[in-house]
Formats: C-alpha cells, structure tokens, sequence
C-alpha cells in the first residue's frame, strides 16, 4: 500500500487535513469516512486495498482539520459541504463511498445534495435515531447527554455515551431518571477539565442523532446506496438506525462482520474483525 500523502484543503470555517493513498487518475477513488471519527481510525481498512486509491479524512474540528471563529454546533448538511468540496477539490468524482457511523449520517446528506459525486454510497450504522420508533426517549438522552457535558465535561458526557449506544433494545421513557454511569468504569476521567471542545459531545452529537435524511432525493439513487449493520450490533442504536434507514428505502440492510467498528485493526485497543469486513465491503463495491 503506498504511504499516504498528507495535504489540507481551505474550506469556509476550517482547514481540512486529508490523506491520499495511491494515484487519483486511479478510478474510482474509495472515499472512507467517519464521524467524529478521523483518518486515524481507518489505516487497517485502507490496507485492504491495495489495489483502490483510497482517501480518508479528519471532519472539520477533529484532529488535524482545525476549525476556525467559535466552535458551534454542526450538522451532516454542513460536513456533507465539506465532503462535496473535498472530492471537487480532488476531481476525484464519482467516489465510491465507505463511510462510518456519524460519517455515514454525512453521507446520506452528501447523496442527497450531490448525487453527482457518488459511484457507490455504503453506509454503515447511521445512528440516526430521529427515525427509530422510540425517537423521542432516544433523542431526550441525547439531550441528556449534551446537557452533562456542559455542565459536568467530558467524563461525565463520555460515560454516558458509552452506556447509551451499547443499549440493546428501544430507549424507556425513565432512561435518564436512570443512575448515570460512572466515568472511572470505562476509564474515563472523573474531574471536569473546563474544556467544551469535544468534537463528539460538543459539535456533532445532537445535529448527527436528530438529522432527517431527504428520503424523496435518496430514493432516486437507491440502486447506488448500501445500508451495512454489524452482526454483533444486535439492537443498539445506530444498528437500528441502519435499518430503519434501509427500510424507508426499500433496502435490504446488508450485514458486515463483527460490530460498530467491526473494520478497526488495533488502532483503538479494540479490534473487529477488519480482514472479513474488507472482503464484504469489496463484495458490496464490486
């Protein structure tokens, strides 16, 4: 695989930090993403296919892509414009996609506003829980989670999260009357820092769980989307999230190995089972 070329895109409100695996005249280019997830989290993917160009990214107020003026709150719609003038600036469309989990919520909103740049979309456990039965309960802890890393910093929010997405099964009403977490369970930090920059907690949480996918503008391209759920997801969120994505598609969802982060090598500490869900994904690009 050859070693990634590092370059920065100027974008309004950020500089975005991107990397280039291979020739851009090789087509078509593999664009894999996340959200708040970065291009750290995919080198092992990305080795998979030696044979792709393969591009991967840091979304804007994540690691390397550093944003600029206050750090508000961002939605898919504004990431998807990141994502637009990020193929546009490679003339590397139509891409085939892979994206990721918030990446994938990004991505939808990119289908939908540019079709154009898209060979292939597949997306993997889009938590988007404005869709899901339990809406309501789902997006009152997401709320709930917010609201503790605002008052509380990023242990407190942090614990939370990780409770909420490994949730099996619909959100109960009296989920946040529930005991909270503790952050030292998950080796979390259990004094608040001051600091409100989480790209995760601060930036994307509410604007990616509560997003409303344009469905009339996905349908038209239907035949180039691929929704993936991990075989181990059960009925967590964003597995949920997936189908519920896939159905109003009229999708079958298509079920990759492992879970969440079933493509993870050990860039985390918690690896998935990358070599099978590279072979599925080349199965469903192919």
């Amino acid at each position: 695989m050859p070693e990634p070329v590092t370059q920065t895109l100027d974008v309004p409100g950020a500089t975005l930090t991107y990397d280039v695996r291979g020739d851009l005249s090789n087509r078509p280019v593999l664009l894999i993403i996340g959200s708040p997830m970065a291009a750290s989290g995919f080198p092992t993917l990305a080795s998979h296919f030696e044979d792709r160009t393969v591009v991967t990214y840091d979304p804007r107020g994540v690691e390397r892509s550093v944003r600029t003026g206050e750090l508000t709150e961002l939605s898919p719609d504004d990431h998807a414009g990141d994502l637009a003038a990020l193929i546009e600036h490679l003339d590397a469309g139509p891409v085939d996609l892979f994206a990721s989990s918030g990446g994938a919520v990004n991505a939808l909103a990119l289908a939908a506003h540019r079709p154009d740049l898209i060979n292939h979309l597949v997306a993997h456990e889009p938590p988007l829980a404005a869709l899901l039965p339990d809406s309501e309960n789902a997006l009152t802890a997401v709320a709930d989670m917010y609201e503790t890393y605002q008052r509380d910093g990023m242990g407190a929010g942090m614990a939370k999260f990780i409770a909420f997405v490994g949730y099996d099964g619909e959100i109960p009403a009296d989920y946040t009357q529930q005991p909270a977490p503790d952050p030292a369970m998950f080796g979390l930090p259990t004094e608040d820092d001051g600091t409100r920059s989480d790209a995760l907690l601060g930036q994307n949480l509410r604007g990616c769980t509560s997003y409303q996918p344009d469905f009339e503008a996905l349908d038209k391209i239907k035949d180039r989307i691929v929704v993936g759920v991990g075989e181990e997801s059960g009925n967590q969120m964003a597995a949920r999230g997936g189908k519920a994505v896939a159905e109003r598609l009229g999708l079958t969802p298509v079920v990759f190995p492992s879970g969440h982060g079933g493509f993870l090598g050990n860039e985390y500490g918690q690896p998935g089972k990358p070599v099978e869900f590279a072979a599925k994904l080349r199965e469903v690009l192919g």
